[in-house]
């Protein structure tokens, strides 16, 4: 049975979660971590084990390390009962840093999670815009020689955003993209699905600041929490609680006259002594997703607004693209789910563009009269995964296979023809 008669595997490695599952379905199999533990103990053998004589041992140590190991949570779950297990994030700010425990990493998605054989499909793999080509060779000397796949796609996130194309039946392949994941935060303008890479802005406030911020507004106000399982909790806090306000100074006032109303508890259990505990979660419900609309609020290395970059992103885009980007903001990534995160980024936006539009009527005298432009945020249930069900939608399309670089190519001209992927308009 051919190949292309099949499914093909999707799999979007994000810094905090990684989705995957094959082509045609609306939501991904797995939804995991993106995190290695590896049993170190088998590591240290292998090192110790440096003479001839020993070559066995060390062989064999290498070899039980190539297979004890786990992934995602239950890697998570490993290294806390146990410290021989060493944990590994193999992406950093949404670049791989770690490609040993990367391979690994797409060893246990292939075989343990989606129980496919890599050889049987084909593959859709995504990377972060700015990614240096050489990363997609060594993606593409992994998936082919390690895993032996008949046909490979590297697609940008962003462009995948777009192609989830849940703004209209019509799939949209112009605007802007707010990519805002746990690791790394990109606005990519994209036009007729090519991206615009000399606009790209990326701000250095993710998901995982916001965290940050809450973990440490815990701490100063002296909740009872035990330190091992602060940055946790505050996780587990931000994605229950938080939400984004309109202002807040009002915001404040609203806490201070109805704390009952406003103010949640949080149950935990210490996992040293296993005895429960509660803490109350107040402001930080709204101060945390305000980090990307006042981030001096969280650090001083870097002050400007998200919807500012957004403007200056745009601004910066080729004239002609500029109404269809304002148009189109499509956001995407699971820290763009905060209730009201898309009215406020609407609403800043739309100030900016009506302020810099009344300046340029008073300019002239108010003899110009500007066209209003539109701008408009798409928000969307699926916009935690919109990465992901774009590359289900590309991937199902029948113009997929003929751009995808296929083992023979990859065999006659090496791992050179990964450093670019064709953008294929069969999507709209």
């Amino acid at each position: 049975m051919d190949a292309t008669s099949r499914p093909a595997v999707v799999i979007d490695n994000g810094t905090g979660y990684s989705k995957m599952g094959f082509a045609g379905n609306v939501e991904p199999c797995f939804m995991t971590p993106t995190v290695v533990a590896v049993n170190e103990s088998f590591l240290n053998q292998s090192k110790s084990s440096s003479s001839k004589a020993n070559w066995l041992a060390q062989h064999s140590a290498g070899v039980m390390a190539d297979l004890d190991f786990f992934i995602g949570d239950e890697a998570l779950s490993r290294s806390r009962s146990s410290s021989t297990y060493n944990l590994s994030y193999p992406i950093s700010h949404g670049q791989v840093e770690n490609w040993d425990a990367m391979e690994r990493f797409w060893q246990q998605c292939i075989y343990n999670y989606l129980r496919c054989d890599p050889e049987d499909h084909y593959f859709l793999l995504t990377e972060s815009p700015l990614t240096a080509p050489e990363s997609r060779e060594y993606t593409g000397e992994i998936m082919f020689e390690t895993f032996n796949v008949p046909g490979l796609y590297i697609a940008v996130q962003p462009v995948l955003a777009l192609a989830a194309g849940y703004t209209t039946s019509k799939c949209e392949m112009t605007g802007v993209v707010v990519d805002v994941g746990d690791g790394a935060t990109h606005i990519v303008p994209v036009a007729d699905g090519y991206v615009i890479g000399s606009s790209i802005k990326s701000i250095p406030i993710s998901g995982k600041d916001v965290t940050s911020f809450v973990q440490q507004l815990l701490k100063e106000r002296g909740e009872n929490i035990p330190p091992e399982d602060s940055f946790e909790v505050a996780r587990k806090v931000k994605e229950t609680y938080c939400y984004t306000c309109s202002d807040i100074v009002k915001e404040y006032n609203k806490h201070d006259k109805e704390p009952s109303k406003f103010i949640k508890q949080w149950t935990g259990i210490k996992p040293r002594t296993g005895a429960p505990y509660t803490c109350d979660i107040g402001y930080e419900r709204f101060l945390g997703p305000e980090i990307f609309f006042n981030p001096e609020i969280y650090t001083t290395d870097f002050t400007t607004p998200l919807p500012v970059l957004i403007d200056k992103c745009i601004q910066s885009a080729p004239i002609d693209t500029r109404r269809a980007l304002y148009k189109n903001i499509v956001l995407s990534g699971g820290s763009t789910l905060f209730k009201d995160f898309h009215r406020r980024l609407q609403r800043d936006v739309k100030k900016i563009v009506d302020a810099r539009l009344a300046a340029s009527e008073a300019r002239h005298g108010g003899d110009v009269k500007s066209q209003p432009i539109e701008v408009n945020v798409v928000s969307h249930p699926i916009q935690r995964f919109a990465v992901w069900f774009g590359g289900s939608v590309l991937a199902s399309t029948p113009e997929f296979y003929p751009a995808c670089h296929t083992k023979e190519e990859y065999e006659e001209c090496g791992a050179s023809i990964c450093r670019t992927n064709p953008v294929f308009k069969g999507m709209y």
